[in-house]
């Protein structure tokens, strides 16, 4: 059976330090060269279970563990002062893989990357620009535009809205989907639906500025729902619970949760305001990643994650199947279809 191992730094657990000294030994031979029977994974500030793509990459992880017999570590970062240090101590490891997780780590992926030329890198939802280093980036506007197409379609008050965690373009290529797909629906039905929180044409709408404060989101959510709106796209990490909080308070607003199903992430008590989610599916591609490295194909050309192969999709309708309909289950279908095959393109300038 392959070990996996949890390693937390920072304060989070007083059994940080131990755990890092006794069972986190560097495979043998590390130093002279790197062992492709180990990965180790940095997460970001969020943590290992954020019901995000730090979550979902360990998941893959876990999958190559089994179907590949690799034996996977995670590095949890509780703050911005663990990021070079936990980057740092995956590469000592000896591992030849070393996956990093979100543009926090972007920096920290580059530079030991540059110092460490004979390790391979991914990192995920973010670009680094470097000859051993892999970015894992999904087109979710593509899913997006079929979330913001549904929310219009389910909308009773005609108003629906979108926040994020900050002002990023692996954020904002969200926001920009949804807010096409809304568009598209009022072309479509001859419908005045509203966006309340981003501006597509300026690029600009609500943040809370970070992704872990759940009462920032509920407040801001809040204040939507204040404002007629009955569906929210929350993407702002942890920070999005509060939405969910806020339209179970309410009873008649519902979210739309992103990078992972809500429906199965989220505490049960959410699962009544789960509309769907706009999938970004990991799992697969660190498979993949772990697949490369030991066979020897790995390169730094992106993984692109799209409708077609797979990379993104919008999760089942769940308990809420109900109000979607047939007839609008058909339409959405139908424009999936048309982005698979290219005759629908969904521009964003945050697209990969």
């Amino acid at each position: 059976m392959s070990l996996r191992r949890i390693v937390t730094f920072g304060a989070a657990l007083v059994v940080a330090s131990a755990a890092v000294t006794g069972c986190a030994p560097a495979p043998e031979g590390a130093g002279d060269a790197v062992a492709d029977g180990c990965v180790r994974m940095v997460t970001n500030s969020g943590g290992l279970e954020d019901r995000s793509f730090n979550q979902s990459s360990w998941e893959g992880l876990r999958l190559a563990e089994d179907e590949l017999g690799v034996e996977a570590e995670a590095l949890v970062s509780t703050s911005e002062t663990d990021l070079a240090p936990n980057v740092r101590q995956a590469v000592d490891s000896g591992c030849a893989l070393v996956v990093t997780v979100g543009w926090e780590l972007a920096e920290a992926t580059l530079a030991e990357s540059e110092a460490n030329p004979e390790v391979s890198f991914a990192i995920v939802d973010e670009t680094v620009d470097a000859a051993n280093v892999k970015p894992v980036v999904f087109d979710t506007a593509q899913a997006s535009f079929l979330a913001g197409y549904l929310a219009a379609g389910v909308s009773r008050t005609g108003v629906v809205a979108t926040f994020g965690g900050g002002n990023q373009p692996p954020v904002t290529l969200f926001m920009d989907g949804f807010v096409d797909g809304v568009a598209r629906y009022n072309e479509v039905h001859g419908g005045d639906v509203r966006v309340l929180g981003w501006n597509k044409e300026e690029q600009d709408g609500s943040f809370t500025g970070d992704f872990e404060d759940i009462n920032k989101g509920k407040v801001l959510a809040e204040g939507f729902i204040d404002q007629g709106a009955d569906v929210i796209l929350p993407v702002a990490g942890q920070v999005g619970e509060g939405a969910a909080a806020a339209a179970i308070e309410h009873g008649s607003t519902s979210v739309i949760w992103v990078d992972s199903d809500g429906y199965e992430t989220l505490p049960a008590e959410f699962r009544t305001v789960v509309l769907t989610s706009v999938l970004k599916n990991t799992q697969q591609a660190m498979v993949d990643i772990v697949g490369a490295v030991q066979d020897g194909t790995f390169t730094n050309a992106p993984y692109i994650g799209t409708l077609e192969n797979g990379g993104v999709e919008i999760a089942p309708y769940h308990d809420l199947e109900s109000l979607v309909g047939p007839g609008l289950q058909g339409e959405i279908e139908g424009l999936r279809q048309s982005i698979i095959a290219g005759e629908l393109v969904i521009d964003s300038p945050s697209a990969p």
